[in-house]
């Protein structure tokens, strides 16, 4: 059991809105682990009381309280505020197994070129796997065979840690993609810096997904932030044959309402444009017969 707090090489920080109680569940989990990592909850805008809820029952854990709903950014906010070298990511209705943290710290602090991990996903209730962390397992993707894990181009944020200093050398998560499908663009970012991202088994986040989501938003909202994503980074025809392959497979109602979205949001992605390199396009385009046969995939967006 650590006694230093101070030492601690890794915070957890969680984003949360509106879902008081899941959030005091994933507290109460987190607050069971035997590394006693500082936490960093981080309330956008919440109007049931979360950041009064949070520091009446842990007052070890700090609370940064947002004025409205900032998504992606509210993690962006909270890593400016940590010390420590290396930063887990939770949300509401996930949390850390014992154990994975300091092993995080571990591989971060003997590979200095690894800049993400992405844990193994247990969905609760039952602890089945899930299908996310099967797919990136399995990963046609090669890279340095010297650092451990399996390398990805993408991750769940609730169950990812990164190197603070690779993390802020990207600028973190595109605060313009809000929420839904963001961690496709920091990870392609990353690994277009030089930064290592991989997927570790080893790792384990629980995750009971929350009963609280508006499935049909997010849905819109995926399309929209994969069509920016696709032309803020790729080549001009690496990007319009993926946006038109992904407008036809999905529901044409969420593909022409995500698809409506992203075009307002035109003239903001072509000043921000930057092209991968090549190695990394290459890297991408690998992945592509398994991103269109993800079930996974699908199902999120």
């Amino acid at each position: 059991m650590a006694t230093d707090r101070n030492a601690a090489k890794i915070t957890v920080v969680l984003m949360t809105r509106n879902r008081v109680e899941e959030l005091v569940h994933a507290l109460e989990r987190l607050h069971e682990l035997p590394e006693e990592p500082p936490i960093v909850v981080v309330d956008n805008g919440s109007s049931d009381g979360t950041s009064e809820r949070v520091a009446r029952q842990f007052p070890d854990v700090e609370v940064l309280t947002l004025s409205g709903n900032l998504g992606v950014e509210a993690r962006n906010i909270a890593v400016r505020r940590v010390s420590t070298p290396y930063v887990a990511f939770n949300d509401d209705d996930s949390w850390w197994a014992p154990g994975s943290l300091a092993r995080a710290v571990e591989l971060f602090a003997a590979h200095p070129r690894l800049g993400a991990v992405a844990a193994n996903i247990l969905v609760e209730p039952g602890s089945r796997r899930d299908p996310i962390s099967v797919e990136m397992e399995n990963s046609p993707l090669t890279a340095d065979p010297g650092v451990p894990g399996v390398p990805v181009l993408g991750f769940l944020a609730c169950a990812a840690a990164v190197r603070t200093a690779a993390y802020e050398e990207v600028g973190g998560f595109e605060r313009r993609l809000h929420f839904a499908g963001e961690e496709e663009l920091l990870a392609t970012d990353l690994t277009s810096h030089g930064w290592e991202v991989r997927f570790l088994p080893e790792l384990t986040v629980h995750h009971q997904p929350s009963t609280a989501r508006d499935s049909v938003w997010r849905a819109r909202r995926g399309v929209r932030n994969a069509l920016w994503t696709l032309w803020l980074r790729r080549p001009a025809g690496s990007a319009l044959g993926r946006s038109v392959h992904l407008l036809r497979s999905t529901d044409p109602t969420t593909a022409a309402l995500g698809l409506a979205q992203a075009l307002r949001g035109l003239p903001w992605v072509l000043r921000q444009r930057r092209v991968v390199p090549p190695h990394v396009e290459r890297q991408l385009r690998l992945l592509q017969p398994d991103q269109d046969r993800s079930e996974a995939r699908r199902h999120v967006a």
